[in-house]
């Protein structure tokens, strides 16, 4: 592929993904700053309490999509047509039986997860409200991954545009309604997000149908073929351990910082909120590297593999600065948005330097993820995340407690930073 074309393609495919990203964090900002405007601090740390179980469960099951994407886009590259509906067809029954085990499990899970983070008795009170709602959109979130995994995989990146566009927005709307109008506060702000996925899911669901007509229809036995369930499952054993381990270190970041007191768990949320915002951006260039890494495999097209490399590289650090750049002149100005409770804001600005620097070490993490998930390569990154987190990031912690909330990102960062280096030293062992 030419490099004009392949610069076109790449637009093509990460500009969608750029917009409905942009509406993940901004939902997350919604939030905090519709119940960072209530009257006491312990309803922002409930959000953040519930908000980071959630990203256990939800995002630790983000498998579904990545493992997803990976694979179509390789059975696209082989224009294996059948196989590429059986995959949409097992990443649905996985999603419906993890699923159903959530929400059984959710007593048990719940009380896991506040023996873990301990916040405030008034913040916790307030999470428990959010999670006793929000563990019923689980069928509607992980059927949601796997249809825009697939989609992604078929290098179509508006569909998921649309999609989250919608399922976001609707969620913003319903949290101001809940919240302010009828003053539900956190049970609102959870009750929103239920709603919200399963508007997504009804939607997803005839969409994905009507592209599933234009290709050959697997037989049942197709799609529970063992052969290709043990692949899905052993791509989606790395990425889920490889994602647990990445929503351990933000939920131990989390879990730390409401040790520390509620004004300094609502500080770190609303710089994490900085972080998260850069990221989805990103991670639309990642999407892009995704679809077309996994076609260039399916297709045996090593020329178009490394081009992509160094065109998504070149997006990726480049934003990247730019998000430094705009936290280090306006990141003031974006606190004073997110919330007027005057002492989080005092905190959040003292501590805004470590949400500057942060772009500028992750954004080649992010990068090289969507490279090796379109190459299926989930084992390395599984691997570097275990390093980075077990030998790295804890380690750190431990050693700068004495520091404070300092400590804790000073421990944070070291983690992106050897993440970004780790994944580094796989591409280059990989030869691409």
């Amino acid at each position: 592929m030419h490099s004009d074309r392949l610069r076109r393609e790449f637009w093509r495919l990460a500009l969608p993904m750029m917009l409905s990203n942009l509406s993940v964090p901004l939902l997350g900002m919604v939030d905090t700053a519709v119940v960072g405007h209530l009257e006491h601090p312990y309803y922002l740390g409930g959000v953040a309490l519930g908000g980071t179980i959630f990203s256990f469960l939800y995002w630790g099951f983000g498998f579904l999509r990545m493992g997803t994407t990976g694979i179509t886009a390789q059975a696209l590259g082989k224009d294996d047509g059948l196989q590429v509906n059986a995959t949409l067809g097992r990443a649905l029954l996985l999603a419906l039986l993890l699923a159903g085990i959530l929400i059984l499990s959710r007593k048990l899970v719940s009380e896991l997860a506040f023996a873990l983070l301990q916040g405030s008795p008034a913040a916790e009170a307030q999470a428990r409200r959010y999670v006793a709602i929000r563990i019923f959109s689980a069928p509607a979130t992980l059927i949601n991954y796997a249809c825009i995994g697939w989609f992604i995989g078929l290098q179509n990146t508006r569909l998921p545009l649309a999609l989250m566009l919608l399922a976001n927005l609707c969620n913003i709307v319903l949290d101001f309604w809940f919240v302010w109008v009828w003053h539900w506060q956190v049970a609102g702000v959870a009750l929103a997000s239920v709603l919200a996925e399963y508007l997504g899911t009804a939607v997803a669901l005839p969409l994905a149908w009507r592209r599933w007509r234009q290709r050959p229809t697997p037989a049942w036995r197709q799609i529970v073929q063992w052969r290709e369930w043990r692949r899905l499952i052993a791509v989606n054993l790395h990425l889920f351990v490889r994602t647990l381990l990445l929503l351990f270190a933000f939920a131990f970041f989390t879990a730390q910082s409401a040790r520390l007191g509620d004004v300094i768990l609502a500080a770190n949320t609303i710089l994490l909120n900085l972080q998260s915002f850069m990221a989805y951006v990103l991670d639309s260039f990642a999407h892009a590297a995704e679809a077309l890494a996994g076609r260039a495999k399916g297709d045996g097209n090593r020329i178009l593999l490394r081009r992509t490399v160094r065109l998504a590289a070149v997006f990726s650090l480049g934003f990247a600065a730019l998000f430094s750049l705009t936290y280090a002149v306006g990141g003031h100005r974006l606190i004073a948005l997110l919330t007027d409770q005057e002492p989080v804001r005092r905190m959040a600005v003292q501590f805004l330097l470590w949400a500057v620097i942060l772009p500028l070490i992750s954004a080649w993490s992010f990068v090289l993820d969507g490279v090796f998930i379109g190459l299926t390569r989930a084992r390395e990154m599984r691997n570097v995340m275990a390093v980075s987190v077990l030998l790295v990031y804890l380690p750190a912690w431990w050693w700068s407690r004495p520091w404070g909330n300092t400590g804790l990102w000073f421990a944070f960062c070291a983690f992106m930073a050897v993440r970004s280096l780790g994944m580094e030293l796989c591409r280059r062992r990989l030869g691409i």
